[in-house]
C-alpha cells in the first residue's frame, strides 16, 4: 500500500479496524454489563436467534422467522452435499443463473458471490468451508440498511437509522482502463487485490465515457460500498412497512434489516422490496459510516444503540430469557474469530 493510501486510511476513520473504533467504548459496555449483571447480556435481546444474533447464528434460521413474501427464494446447502444433485434441486426450485451463494454462518459479506454457471457453483462448493445458502437474484438495484428497535411488550417499534448503500463501481472516461479507474479512488483502490483476482484481464478494458462498471454488487462496507446516512428520509410509510415485517417475527426486538428495493416510495407503500438479511444483536447501525460523520458521532450512535440493546435484554431476562454464561460467551467469540479467518480465504 502506497503512502497516499495509508494517509487516506489514517485520516478517514471509516477505514480503521473495528478494535480502534470500539475499544475506546469498552468502559461503556462494562457500564451496561453492570446494569444487566452480565457481560454477555445481549443473548436475551432476540430470544428467537442464537446468541441473540450477535455471532455464529444461522442465516437460514433467521430467514425462517421472516414472512416468506418478503425474502428471496432460498435453499440451504450442506457442505458435504453432492454439487451436481444440489444444483439440480436449485434449478428445479426455480432459481436460475445467476444466483447468490453465501455462507449460512457468515459476516461482513465474506464468501458472498454471484454464481453464473455450473462450473462456478462446483468451484464454490469446493472452496467454501461451511454450509451455505443459495438465493435467487433479486431484480432491485438499490439497497438500504434499516435499524429497528422494539421494546418487549410493545406492538410497534421504531427505526433508529437508515443507510443507503452505493455499490463499489467505476465510471468510464473513454481513456482510462478499469484498473486505472480503480486506482484513482481510494475506496476502490483498497479493494485492488480481490478485484484483480476476480476480474483478471478484464481490468485492462477501457470503458466508454459515462459507462458504469459495477465492481462489487453487494452493499458491504468491508468490500468497498459507500454508506450514506439517509435517516432523515424516514416517514410513516417506511416505518409501517418495517413494522409489518418485524412484528410478525416472533422474538425479534433489535437489529438491522438489509433490504433490496425499487424506490423509497415503493418501500413506503410496502411493495417491490426484499429483505436479504437481518443482523441481530451484532448488527451495526451502519449509517455511522457515512464519510460526513465524525468518529464522535459514531461513538454517540453506538452508545445509543447499546443502550437500547441493554434495556431490551434486561426486560427479556426478567421474562425468563437467559444471558450467556461467561464461558459460553468466550467460546462464541473464539469460534467467530476462527470462522472469520476461514471466510476471508474464500
Amino acid at each position: 500500500m502506497n503512502w497516499r493510501l495509508k494517509w487516506h486510511k489514517l485520516t478517514h476513520w471509516e477505514y480503521w479496524p473495528l478494535w480502534a473504533i470500539y475499544y475506546p467504548l469498552f468502559p461503556v459496555w462494562v457500564y451496561f454489563s453492570i446494569k444487566a449483571r452480565s457481560f454477555f447480556f445481549f443473548n436475551a435481546a432476540n430470544p428467537s436467534m442464537k446468541n441473540g444474533g450477535m455471532a455464529m447464528e444461522s442465516k437460514m434460521d433467521i430467514y425462517n422467522l421472516i414472512p416468506n413474501e418478503h425474502i428471496p427464494e432460498t435453499i440451504f446447502v450442506a457442505k458435504n452435499s453432492n454439487p451436481k444433485q444440489m444444483l439440480e434441486r436449485i434449478l428445479e426450485a426455480g432459481i436460475k443463473f445467476p444466483f447468490i451463494a453465501k455462507p449460512d454462518i457468515g459476516m461482513k459479506a465474506f464468501g458472498v458471490e454471484k454464481i453464473w454457471n455450473a462450473q462456478e457453483f462446483q468451484a464454490y462448493c469446493k472452496k467454501t468451508p461451511e454450509n451455505f445458502l443459495v438465493q435467487e437474484l433479486i431484480p432491485f438495484t438499490k439497497e438500504v440498511g434499516v435499524f429497528y428497535v422494539r421494546m418487549p411488550g410493545e406492538s410497534k417499534g421504531k427505526v433508529t437509522g437508515i443507510v443507503s448503500k452505493e455499490f463499489l463501481s467505476v465510471i468510464g472516461d473513454g481513456n482510462s482502463n478499469i484498473l486505472q479507474l480503480i486506482k484513482k479512488d481510494p475506496r476502490s483502490h483498497f479493494q485492488l487485490k480481490p478485484l484483480q483476482k476476480k476480474f483478471g484481464a478484464i481490468l485492462n478494458q477501457v470503458l466508454p465515457k459515462g459507462e458504469e462498471f459495477i465492481l462489487v454488487p453487494f452493499g458491504s462496507h468491508t468490500r468497498g460500498a459507500k454508506f450514506v446516512d439517509i435517516s432523515h428520509k424516514l416517514n410513516d410509510g417506511i416505518l409501517n412497512t418495517i413494522n409489518s415485517v418485524c412484528s410478525r417475527m416472533n422474538g425479534f426486538h433489535y437489529g438491522r434489516l438489509d433490504i433490496l428495493y425499487h424506490s423509497l416510495e415503493d418501500l413506503a407503500a410496502g411493495k417491490n422490496f426484499s429483505v436479504i438479511e437481518i443482523n441481530g444483536a451484532g448488527g451495526e447501525a451502519t449509517h455511522i459510516y457515512d464519510p460526513k460523520h465524525s468518529l464522535f458521532f459514531a461513538w454517540k450512535e453506538i452508545t445509543r444503540h447499546w443502550s437500547y440493546l441493554n434495556q431490551i435484554s434486561i426486560l427479556n431476562h426478567r421474562e425468563g430469557h437467559s444471558y450467556l454464561s461467561f464461558s459460553d460467551g468466550r467460546a462464541m467469540l473464539k469460534a467467530n474469530g476462527a470462522l472469520e479467518a476461514q471466510l476471508k480465504m474464500i
